[in-house]
């Protein structure tokens, strides 16, 4: 018998049609939706055309029309999109067992890295209030985003570490600071041509300049 090793050959495991098709599925919609959220971003609802998102996507109109079954379909599922994907991130925190400081600076790390991944969404929103006075965006339950923050604010407050505030505008405040420096990036941009604002050391700073300005502004006076 030959002392060198037999050679073990293990058994490939075997995709199923049906989970590949499964797979296939998916990565078809993501395309999809991809493509769609920045027709969606430049042109809103009313200018879109299914045609420019089909080409992005390099699928015909014909399968668009097969995952979502129209552009108002197709439409609802980007806002919805963004607002699941948020919420999916936030789940992986256990805020209430943070200091509030500390739970409030994750929140602000977390818009503003999100943002910086997808800078045109500010532009989708936009374009939802524009063209449609947000009658889309109050379906994307976007208050379930928000109880996060909200509950970090009244935790703070009852214990003392931050100024009595009014929640909801303290909510409004705090998201402005974080997300308008995305809203007005393609204006911005010719201001300082030689600056990227959408760099990842230009992120950073501006990250922690809102932190530092956001905690400064809702902290109780040590005075």
């Amino acid at each position: 018998m030959s002392d060198r090793k037999r050679k073990v050959v293990r058994p490939r495991k075997r995709v199923t049609k049906s989970a590949r098709l499964i797979r296939d599925a998916e990565m078809t919609q993501q395309q999809i939706l991809d493509a769609a959220e920045q027709e969606f971003s430049r042109h809103g609802l009313k200018g879109a055309r299914i045609s420019a998102i089909a080409k992005a996507a390099q699928i015909t109109t014909a399968t668009v029309h097969y995952y979502f079954e129209n552009k108002e379909s197709l439409y609802r599922a980007v806002l919805q999109r963004p607002v699941d994907e948020v919420q999916s991130t936030l789940r992986q925190f256990s805020f209430e067992n943070l200091p509030p400081e500390q739970a409030l600076k994750q929140i602000i790390q977390i818009a503003i890295s999100n943002e910086a991944k997808n800078p045109q969404r500010q532009m989708l929103w936009f374009q939802e209030a524009s063209q449609n006075r947000g009658i889309y965006f109050k379906e994307c339950n976007v208050l379930n985003l928000h109880e996060h923050l909200l509950k970090i604010l009244e935790q703070g407050m009852a214990e003392g570490c931050f100024r009595p505030l009014k929640p909801s505008l303290a909510l409004t405040h705090i998201l402005s600071v974080c997300l308008f420096y995305f809203t007005v990036h393609e204006n911005w941009k010719h201001l300082t041509p030689d600056v990227d604002r959408l760099s990842p050391e230009m992120i950073e700073e501006h990250m922690e300049e809102a932190i530092a300005f956001i905690l400064a502004g809702v902290r109780q006076s040590q005075a």
